[in-house]
């Protein structure tokens, strides 16, 4: 493989779970299966920690970034803050192509729902938020995003094994918030789809949840929908 093909399949194990969270990434190991000799598997390494999904640590290598109590307890802060402001710039800033890559990707996610393929569900849930991010053009908040879907993504592999028809429910609910995400978005209704952003974020958060409990948010989130125009 070449470095592009690395990065792709490296990223692709991490969000699938088969690499998990602080698995060590041994630098022999991947050159061999790779294919690739030691500097150009350095850079990839070095392209997956800038995007957050391993950390390099001096004298220890390359691991997969953690999913600690701190990151999570950080993640679920601040995840429903993030996604809120993203879903009212995208209603406002979307183009008509990107809600064709939108509904392309939520044609992804019923499929691997219908199947009960959890991996392929989350995979296809982390493109179809990926796109609304883009969506979103704001370079600040793009990134914050970007991050918190390596994290959202893992935890959801969770979400979509349900153990019993009260959470089979729950999929096709997540499904059914998508297309009504879709359609705000769609008819530039940015106040809808905070509301819709903040209801899909309370559907999922109890099942993600089973990984850490956190503490209390930091700030009442539900108050964004008394003032959307200042999210």
């Amino acid at each position: 493989m070449n470095k592009d093909d690395t990065l792709a399949d490296l990223r692709h194990r991490i969000l699938a779970m088969d690499l998990e969270p602080g698995t060590p990434l041994e630098e022999a190991a991947l050159c061999q299966r790779y294919g690739l000799s030691r500097t150009p598997l350095r850079e990839v390494l070095q392209r997956l920690a800038g995007a957050g999904f391993v950390t390099i640590e001096e004298n220890r290598g390359a691991k997969v970034s953690s999913m600690d109590v701190i990151t999570m307890r950080t993640f679920f802060q601040t995840a429903p803050m993030i996604y809120a402001s993203i879903g009212r710039l995208a209603a406002e800033n979307r183009s008509p192509d990107q809600i064709r890559q939108l509904k392309d990707a939520q044609s992804r996610f019923l499929t691997a729902t219908k199947a009960t393929d959890a991996n392929a569900a989350a995979l296809a849930n982390h493109e179809f938020h990926a796109v609304i991010g883009a969506m979103a053009a704001n370079t600040y908040l793009l990134a914050s995003l970007d991050r918190l879907l390596i994290d959202h993504t893992r935890l959801s592999q969770t979400f979509y094994r349900p153990a019993s028809e009260a959470e089979r429910v729950l999929i096709t609910k997540a499904a059914e918030q998508h297309d009504a995400m879709i359609a705000s978005i769609e008819a530039q209704e940015p106040g809808l789809m905070i509301d819709l952003t903040l209801q899909h974020w309370d559907l999922s958060r109890d099942r993600l949840e089973r990984f850490v409990r956190p503490d209390p948010l930091p700030v009442d989130v539900f108050s964004l929908k008394e003032r959307r125009n200042a999210v």
